[in-house]
């Protein structure tokens, strides 16, 4: 049971993420701080935790390689260019300091649809799960070198909670460059750290700030907490540490210092991976009725839809929102864009005279929706 930040160097399998600000500076990789990670990496090894690598970095070594302004974004054909030469040196960088300690690393580059559709979901899982079986690090990345600016997790903290699910980890560790959440911008006076957040609200997301203090990253403790809303719906415990500091995982766990997420919910593995998407194919509203209704569980019924927007096939993602515009839920529809848009607002009976056969029982069923 992990109830502390100590506790997640006992998990079964664990997943570290670590930032491009921490493993590039000006250009050049921080090998010194990378063989200590490695140590770091090895002493959770040898307790029997399977660690699983989360690493940005290939965009930041590409672009010094190429002498890219901008860190390489500065548009989406440089970022590629820069990490399809970076990902060489970013592998080269994670098996020599994990081979230092007698590991053996495995790269593995995903795009967001390796984890959206369910069957190459299921087949990152069983490559993941051998690669542990072996006793190798797999070390995971995004494949930015063909990912585009509309599909795309853009940034590792998110593909890091996806991962953890994929893999069933029990804890996911960020490595930031700073302690934890804290309850405003941590430049400020009298910001105070977050040691313990037992469960999302909305008052813990106000607190996030989107800044890259970096400029190489790409998301600040936004995305941090996306991933922890990723992470608690699987009932896996999410962690923020410092990593700035030497041996970073080993410090920061004898301190007990950083922010420590525990889950709430733990959804069926079915349910988590779908709560987990990221990419909708659509956006149905809903009335205040119907949000009520799927609030207390039930399915999607056509009656309560009031717009659509985008154009989906059946079976595709969309997110639900409802009259206020909140996002409610999201699920697999089934039903077109267009045959939605013709149901719209019609109770049962005038359906099939809609669509020209007979309705299905909802628009979108309780069984392939999530809650938000």
């Amino acid at each position: 049971m992990i109830e502390r930040l100590k506790d997640l160097a006992a998990a079964r399998r664990l997943v570290v993420k670590v930032g491009s600000s921490l493993l590039v500076e000006r250009g050049a990789p921080r090998e010194g701080w990378l063989r200590s990670l490695a140590k770091d990496i090895a002493a959770l090894k040898a307790t029997g935790c399977e660690v699983i690598v989360v690493s940005s970095g290939a965009i930041a070594l590409g672009a010094a390689t190429l002498g890219m302004a901008k860190g390489g974004r500065g548009n989406l054909a440089d970022a590629q260019a820069a990490a399809a030469v970076g990902q060489v040196a970013l592998a080269r960088l994670w098996a020599e300091a994990l081979g230092g300690e007698g590991l053996v690393a495995a790269q593995m580059l995903v795009t967001i649809g390796d984890l959206e559709g369910r069957r190459r979901y299921l087949n990152a899982s069983a490559t993941l799960a051998r690669l542990l079986e072996a006793g190798a690090v797999p070390v995971v990345n995004e494949n930015d070198s063909v990912a585009t600016e509309e599909i795309r997790f853009g940034d590792n903290d998110r593909l890091a909670a996806r991962v953890a699910q994929a893999a069933g980890a029990q804890g996911v560790l960020l490595l930031s460059d700073v302690d934890g959440l804290y309850d405003r911008d941590p430049a400020e006076d009298g910001a105070s750290l977050v040691p313990l957040v037992e469960g999302l609200t909305s008052d813990i997301l106000a607190m996030a700030s989107t800044r890259s203090g970096s400029g190489l990253g790409s998301g600040g403790m936004a995305s941090k907490l996306q991933a922890a809303e990723i992470a608690e719906r699987a009932g896996i415990a999410l962690a923020i540490i410092n990593g700035t500091h030497d041996a970073p995982i080993a410090r920061a766990l004898a301190s007990g210092t950083g922010t420590l997420f525990l889950p709430r919910k733990n959804a069926p593995a079915r349910k988590a991976w779908l709560g987990g998407r990221l990419a909708p194919a659509g956006v149905l509203t809903v009335d205040a009725g119907c949000a009520a209704a799927l609030e207390r569980g039930a399915s999607l019924l056509a009656a309560g839809l009031t717009e659509v927007e985008g154009e989906f096939r059946r079976g595709d993602l969309v997110a639900v929102y409802g009259p206020g515009g909140e996002r409610v839920a999201q699920g697999l529809v089934e039903y077109s864009a267009e045959e939605c848009r013709r149901l719209r607002g019609l109770k049962q009976e005038a359906q099939s005279d809609a669509l020209g056969y007979a309705p299905r029982a909802a628009v979108v069923h309780r069984d392939h929706m999530v809650q938000l």
